[in-house]
């Protein structure tokens, strides 16, 4: 998940053109969303929803708030609960790392009934629905390389989610030192999971193949890009362009 405090420099280097976008801020939830038209309304309560859901299901289980390892479900959770707990139990991580992740994508899925095109971003955590190319800048903190490349989005690897893990910028939890560890996957909640695992690998510039390595085995992951000062490794699907 990308750290609050950058998400306007992030949404600066996101944004396509032919969408509508508007803000949607519920409590810490912070969403940027583009649409064919403003669907604030609709977005805010799903964004409630969702939430509501997730809050209820912490009253019933603590430990899925603060776990830094895999939890399972109880019976009856929600099933963004339950997806979030798959994408941990395939990353080895907490589920709370896919919250960012899982957000935008369940908005995503209520919201594309009205817009074929979509592009949810949360906390600098995007997915992408429709069938036109774009283009996502990639923030990476104080190293060279952030805001100067971006990533390429094909129609045909749509729809996708791209979810970003830095240990050295802003506050949010990581073991590792990366200025941005990169996910790809259809899966919002799995790219999310992955970018916190990723993230927390990653502590010098010889650790970034070990992960491209170890990362790329987890099932549905399409593309990882790691960036640690001016090194930069990729692997997957990945079409790196200049910005």
């Amino acid at each position: 998940m990308k750290p609050i405090e950058n998400v306007k420099h992030y949404r600066r280097i996101f944004k396509g053109d032919g969408l509508v976008y508007f803000n949607c801020k519920v409590k810490q939830s912070d969403l940027c969303i583009g649409a064919v038209l403003n669907l604030k309304k609709q977005a805010e309560e799903s964004i409630r929803k969702y939430r509501q859901q997730v809050e209820e299901y912490i009253r019933r289980q603590p430990v899925f708030l603060h776990s830094l390892e895999p939890v399972e479900p109880l019976p009856g959770a929600p099933e963004i609960v339950n997806h979030m707990c798959r994408a941990s139990a395939a990353c080895g991580v907490g589920p709370m790392a896919a919250i960012a992740g899982a957000v935008s994508y369940y908005v995503a899925k209520d919201l594309v009934r009205y817009s074929g095109e979509l592009v949810v971003e949360n906390g600098g955590d995007i997915y992408i629905a429709g069938k036109k190319e774009r283009v996502v800048g990639i923030y990476a903190g104080k190293s060279a390389l952030s805001g100067r490349i971006g990533i390429k989005i094909s129609p045909g690897n749509l729809p996708v989610s791209i979810c970003t893990s830095s240990g050295t910028v802003g506050h949010s939890l990581s073991f590792g030192l990366a200025d941005a560890a990169v996910i790809l996957s259809e899966d919002a909640c799995l790219a999310d999971a992955a970018a916190t695992a990723a993230g927390n690998m990653v502590r010098c510039r010889d650790d970034i193949e070990r992960t491209l390595n170890r990362i790329n085995m987890i099932p549905g992951i399409s593309g990882i890009l790691i960036i640690i000062g001016e090194e930069i490794g990729v692997w997957g699907n990945i079409e790196l362009v200049r910005l």
